[in-house]
């Protein structure tokens, strides 16, 4: 059999700018889940994380599951180096001038009788959740200072299931276990299909399906689709301490809405980028790019909009429709599917058009006198 036999059809991928091979025809579903993360405002409280894992994953044979992990950046990793290992093995990960990606991704570079370019972790990869925690890249030397962007670097990468337009995993099940939900795009897997064979694990490239040692069936993140049903967000997004987090809907492609706060940060604003695009899966998790970290660094990550998406970010002060749309976040535990800015406000909407969240652009600031003659006393906690 061909490497490229498996690749039966030309889909379109609006994130690395061209068609690519996959295994089965272009079918996007009616509406897809995405988040957008803000890791500039990220402080790895690992609130998520305990909420993901309470919730989801705290029975036999899920005890090395995180379904949900907030890892710092350059050197950690859940599972160990999940993404070092795919990166050196693609061939060229070059991008053109137009935002084009040159190089192969996971489904084209395949070797002959795969559908997926992967790797499969060993159990121990599994062991170190916290590994290069709050470790910064390279070192101070004596008598430097810091000014802009410094050599000693770190940041906090929240990680969860991407739901991908392209998902690998579903690609790679032999089973046909796995399944993309039309009405909400969440991809999830049918457990009384799967055999354990642990091909969904070697594929999916940003290691988000886990294998259950005691029932020995695989297992992921499932979007948290019994609150989404409910108009609700996920627990990992209701509980961000930092307001980092937003859940929404992503419109297609060609047909993007400016009042979605999802589509407003994605295709209009381009300050939300996907992580590592070039893999091809089109994932559907966006990340604002932290402004403090080497511009090389990044590019790896999120492709060639970096530059964009961190000025766009920086000048966001002096936009009130961006303002208000990063307002948005943690104000409400329902999903926002429309919004506008009105005078000082930013309004969001859910499905049926009815207000859910009203945020100032400006947070209100009352001093009170330092003489309160109502009650006759003074007051010594005033500016």
């Amino acid at each position: 059999m061909s490497v490229t036999s498996w690749l039966t059809s030309k889909v379109k991928n609006w994130q690395i700018r061209r068609e690519m091979g996959y295994p089965y025809e272009e079918s996007r579903p009616e509406k897809q889940i995405a988040y957008v993360f803000d890791i500039n405002k990220c402080i790895a409280c690992q609130t998520c994380t305990v909420a993901c894992k309470t919730t989801w994953t705290s029975g036999k044979g899920q005890e090395i599951m995180f379904w949900n992990n907030v890892e710092t950046k350059p050197y950690g990793g859940y599972p160990i180096k999940w993404d070092l290992n795919i990166l050196k093995s693609l061939d060229g990960q070059s991008w053109d001038k137009e935002g084009k990606y040159n190089g192969k991704t996971v489904f084209e570079a395949a070797p002959q009788g795969e559908k997926v370019l992967g790797w499969l972790p060993e159990e121990e990869d599994y062991s170190y959740p916290n590994i290069g925690e709050d470790e910064c890249a390279e070192t101070v030397e004596k008598g430097a200072f810091f000014s802009g962007i410094h050599k000693a670097w770190m940041f906090y990468l929240a990680r969860i299931c991407n739901h991908c337009t392209y998902p690998a995993c579903l690609a790679a099940c032999p089973r046909k276990a796995i399944y993309k939900r039309k009405e909400d795009g969440i991809v999830l897997i049918d457990q009384s299909r799967c055999r354990g064979y642990r091909e969904c694990v070697r594929a999916c490239p940003y290691k988000k399906t886990f294998f259950n040692l005691v029932t020995r069936i695989s297992e992921k993140c499932i979007g948290c689709y019994p609150l989404i049903e409910k108009g609700e967000q996920p627990r990992c997004v209701q509980t961000c301490i930092g307001k980092i987090r937003l859940q929404g809907f992503l419109s297609k492609p060609d047909s993007p809405r400016k009042d979605n706060p999802i589509d407003f940060l994605v295709y209009v604003k381009k300050v939300a980028l996907p992580l590592y695009p070039q893999f091809g899966l089109e994932p559907n998790v966006y990340y604002v790019p932290p402004i403090h970290v080497p511009k090389e660094f990044l590019y790896q990550m999120f492709g060639p909009g970096v530059d964009n998406a961190i000025e766009t970010y920086k000048g966001a002060k002096d936009d009130k429709e961006l303002l208000g749309a990063f307002l948005l976040f943690g104000s409400t535990d329902k999903i926002i599917h429309s919004f506008k800015v009105e005078r000082d406000y930013t309004l969001g909407f859910n499905d049926k058009r009815e207000m859910i969240a009203k945020v100032p652009l400006t947070e209100p600031i009352y001093v009170r006198p330092y003489f309160d003659k109502k009650v006759g006393t003074y007051r010594h906690n005033i500016p």
